[in-house]
């Protein structure tokens, strides 16, 4: 059996094409669907909009490919009032059923993929939420949801550093050291673009990127970097996506809050996350 999963994210909605037990690849349209999710609690129609092509533009491509199609959204369309206004345009737009996950949910979606069902813990964070789960001897040690992510940061405080600072202190009020176990796994977005300007790649390589450690005085580096540069000169970096190039300087600083917060010195990036991890969440792999 073939399988298009999409997962329809605040910041990006991406495609896995799997088939025989693995990824055959992946692609990511940037559509920002959380943007002025912070001020508003709702989902913009432009947003919806552009975010139900892309997802349109995902299904036609995994129906070519004749595989089966499943779709999941998280944060943006859990928290929005209209987040079930957007799953119906979905479904109008090209007959493919949201499944919207809970917070805990998404968690365990990421450590699925990053972890399979090993013990150890990950970081997930997204554009409107950042998820943290350890799984330990076997069991869910933790499963959490928190409300911070890039593109929230970015809609509520720009890039400026201390109110970014303040921000984050405050989302992260739950967090306390021990709470992780390792091996810790950083997913995501956020993540990928960290290690791929963090190794220099001209172009995002997901194998070569597996395993690649961040460790928390490089990353805390970079996040100063960023937020002194203006933005045209920051997507210029090595590594960036340029579609990222707004939202990866709050990202970099909330992974590095995160990693002193909960006293962890190094993360390794993962490719394998949520993707994956849906699949086997709903048996299928």
């Amino acid at each position: 059996m073939k399988y298009a999963v999409i997962d329809i994210g605040s910041n990006s909605v991406r495609l896995m094409l799997w088939a025989g037990g693995n990824a055959l690849f992946k692609r990511v349209e940037t559509t920002r669907l959380g943007e002025g999710l912070q001020q508003s609690c709702r989902l913009s129609p432009l947003a919806m909009r552009r975010t139900a092509e892309a997802v349109s533009a995902f299904a036609a491509e995994g129906r070519r490919e004749n595989a089966q199609i499943l779709a999941f959204a998280t944060a943006a369309v859990r928290q929005a009032e209209n987040g079930a206004d957007f799953c119906e345009m979905v479904k109008k737009a090209c007959n493919v059923s949201v499944d919207v996950v809970a917070g805990e949910a998404e968690a365990e979606l990421g450590a699925l993929g990053a972890l399979g069902g090993g013990d150890g813990s990950i970081v997930d964070i997204g554009g409107a939420s950042t998820e943290l789960f350890c799984r330990r001897a076997g069991k869910t040690a933790l499963s959490m949801s928190l409300n911070v992510g890039a593109v929230r940061l970015f809609d509520a405080c720009g890039d400026k550093k201390p109110a970014l600072e303040a921000y984050i202190r405050s989302a992260l009020s739950p967090l306390s050291a021990g709470m992780l176990d390792a091996p810790v796994y950083a997913v995501g977005g956020t993540a990928s673009t960290i290690a791929s300007v963090l190794c220099g790649l001209e172009a995002y390589d997901g194998a070569r990127l597996q395993n690649f450690p961040l460790a928390l005085p490089n990353v805390e580096e970079l996040a100063e970097r960023l937020l002194s540069m203006p933005l045209e000169e920051r997507k210029a970096v090595r590594g960036m996506d340029p579609r990222r190039a707004d939202i990866i300087a709050g990202g970099a600083l909330l992974l590095a809050n995160i990693m002193e917060t909960i006293h962890i010195h190094e993360v390794l990036f993962s490719d394998r996350d949520n993707l994956e991890g849906y699949l086997l969440w709903r048996g299928l792999a």
